[in-house]
């Protein structure tokens, strides 16, 4: 058949060199059928992976370790894909030392910071110190949910739906708070003041009462309960701070956890009569004082006879 022949020597037709092997277009298309079957396949075997743990996580299983997984073996199989196309193509990897040599001085020079997010992703994975889940505090000022780990940043979403995506070197060079590390309970502190000679006794009841009202904090029963404590004098007011253990899902919302403590804060006091005071002066003037300062404010000065 001609149409079989001329798709042949298509195939067959040599495109250039390297080292001393020929590169044909039957080496081109295969490798490129390598690569895409081995990035398909990654994509695919990470897609079950995660598919699994989701299942599992509902049944009160880690879906953090499963995504970390399959997010290696992604990158296991992309490396591996990619030598087979080099194989497939004839080419002895021994060879492109002195080539690699070369590309690693551009990648010193050019390309370091984007290796160095590359690794830095991995250590997170293997190191499993940052989670899928995780509500992180950054040095940058970044606050929220790390919802991906992928091979160059990772995306945080905010509380106000924002994704911002930060490169993976940040969290192993800089600063990272993780909120949900360990213990998914957390502390929070309301610092509030009310007016000297108020009743201690008093503001702790009502500070205890509007712990009460907002759901997810921990309660007496746990260990954890609120309570609130005198924590200083201030130049108006004495200084208190209601303290309270929140849950997973209060302490992922600090903003709105703290607001809601206030508002029913505020109700509690004034409920109790108890006084929210502002700073105050008190003015002590001399008459003789007055005199004077009240002589020379005039416009028109007069020499003494």
């Amino acid at each position: 058949m001609v149409w079989l022949a001329n798709v042949q020597e298509f195939m067959g037709f040599p495109i250039g060199s390297i080292g001393g092997r020929t590169i044909t277009v039957a080496t081109i298309a295969g490798d490129m059928l390598v690569l895409l079957c081995a990035w398909y396949g990654a994509r695919l075997v990470e897609r079950v992976i995660q598919r699994m743990a989701r299942r599992r996580a509902t049944e009160g299983g880690d879906y953090s370790v499963a995504y970390a997984f399959g997010r290696l073996m992604r990158y296991v199989i992309w490396f591996g894909g990619t030598v087979i196309a080099l194989q497939v193509a004839g080419l002895n990897l021994s060879s492109f030392a002195l080539v690699g040599g070369a590309i690693g001085v551009g990648v010193g020079f050019g390309l370091q910071h984007i290796v160095s997010n590359f690794f830095s992703g991995i250590i997170l994975l293997i190191e499993r110190s940052l989670k899928v889940g995780d509500f992180v505090d950054l040095q940058s000022g970044v606050r929220g949910h790390v919802r991906e780990i992928a091979l160059r940043f990772t995306r945080v979403t905010t509380n106000d739906q924002v994704d911002v995506l930060v490169p993976n070197s940040e969290f192993v060079n800089g600063r990272v708070v993780n909120w949900t590390f360990d213990d998914s309970n957390r502390r929070i502190r309301i610092p509030f003041g009310v007016a000297y000679g108020t009743d201690k006794e008093r503001v702790r009841e009502a500070g205890l009462a509007a712990a009460a009202r907002i759901e997810g904090i921990l309660s007496e029963v746990s260990r954890r309960g609120p309570e609130v404590w005198l924590v200083g004098f201030g130049d108006s007011s004495l200084t208190f701070e209601l303290v309270v253990w929140v849950d997973r899902k209060r302490l992922m919302s600090p903003a709105r956890t703290q607001a809601s403590l206030l508002w029913a804060l505020h109700d509690e006091l004034t409920a109790r009569g108890i006084e929210i005071p502002f700073p105050q002066r008190d003015l002590h003037v001399r008459s003789g004082v007055l005199e004077v300062l009240v002589k020379n404010s005039t416009t028109d000065v007069k020499p003494r006879e």
